[in-house]
């Protein structure tokens, strides 16, 4: 079976996010979207948010599970008996930036990154900028997907 976590802070998650687990999906056998806890970091949305917008955005996949954790991922994806962690990637910086961790990654554990493209059109999109918009009061509803809308 082909395990493989999708890790990040989903503060909240977008349409970018999204895209990647769908194409995810079809890659591998089970798909765990790994909500993590980084009590140095301020949150929007409370971890229970976060797990909500995700679990209801995916409640028709059977092949995706919404779990927290904390500490380092590759210790996580041990514990869940993951091959693979998935990442997105929307541009160059993206790229250096998960490049690193993914060297420091398998150099600590056997564990491969796979890397998907952001869908054209996805690219721009991040988390921070969905936040800003909210504070500010701006139409995020093209950016998230219908359960943060709610």
């Amino acid at each position: 079976m082909k395990r493989a976590i999708f890790p990040g802070s989903f503060d909240p998650i977008t349409l970018g996010h999204y895209d990647i687990i769908k194409r995810g999906i079809s890659l591998f056998d089970e798909l765990v979207i790994a909500i993590g806890v980084n009590t140095d970091k301020k949150y929007m949305f409370s971890l229970e948010d976060r797990m909500k917008f995700v679990s209801e955005a995916f409640k028709d996949e059977s092949k995706v599970s919404v779990v927290s954790y904390e500490g380092l991922t590759v210790d996580f994806a041990k514990e869940k008996d993951a091959q693979f962690i998935l990442r997105g990637l929307r541009n160059p910086a993206d790229f250096e930036f998960e490049k690193a961790i993914a060297h420091t990654n398998r150099r600590l554990s056997d564990i491969e990154t796979v890397f998907l493209l952001t869908s054209s059109g996805k690219s721009y999109i991040s988390s921070s900028i969905v936040r800003d918009v909210i504070k500010n009061g701006g139409d995020y509803s093209l950016l998230v997907p219908d359960s943060v809308k709610a």
